[in-house]
């Protein structure tokens, strides 16, 4: 994917979000455990969530900050990888919990890149208070995973 402004960075992963959603709900009809397809339903509707706020934040950020310009910024088909990743039918909750950390440690990675390279302050502050969200998000959603083990 090649990535030219910064509304198309965030559209990329709005859809992204979307994919992953997509994902856990193609794993969710095949998982054999009660456990495993209550958190891939946890993490599908998590994920359309993210994919939404996101899309609220670029109807309200200032348009020069979504108007910032990159070079020749180029990501990994995110689209394919989702599409083409799968999990056997008696998956846990680890192997699902791993896949997610490494999709969503992709998608901070992606913007933690994009912020190395921004030169304008304004969008440099509006990424990395995006990268602190996920990062919080990420975290709170590990810790309900690991509350789900108590039920």
């Amino acid at each position: 994917m090649r990535i030219q402004q910064l509304r198309d960075l965030l559209e990329y992963v709005a859809n992204c979000r979307l994919d992953m959603a997509q994902l856990y709900g193609r794993l969710n009809n095949q998982a054999d455990s009660a456990r495993v397809k209550m958190m891939l339903e946890y993490f599908e509707s998590h994920q359309k969530h993210v994919a939404e706020k996101l899309r609220d934040y670029m109807d309200e950020a200032p348009v020069r900050v979504l108007d910032t310009w990159y070079k020749d910024f180029v990501f990994e088909d995110f689209t394919k990888r989702c599409q083409d990743t799968m999990l056997p039918a008696n998956m846990n909750e680890d192997d699902v919990l791993n896949l997610h950390l490494d999709l969503e440690n992709r998608l901070i990675g992606l913007l933690e890149k994009t912020v190395n390279s921004t030169t304008a302050e304004d969008a440099r502050t509006a990424l990395e208070g995006l990268i602190r969200v996920e990062k919080i998000q990420q975290q709170r959603l590990v810790h309900s995973t690991i509350r789900m083990d108590d039920i």
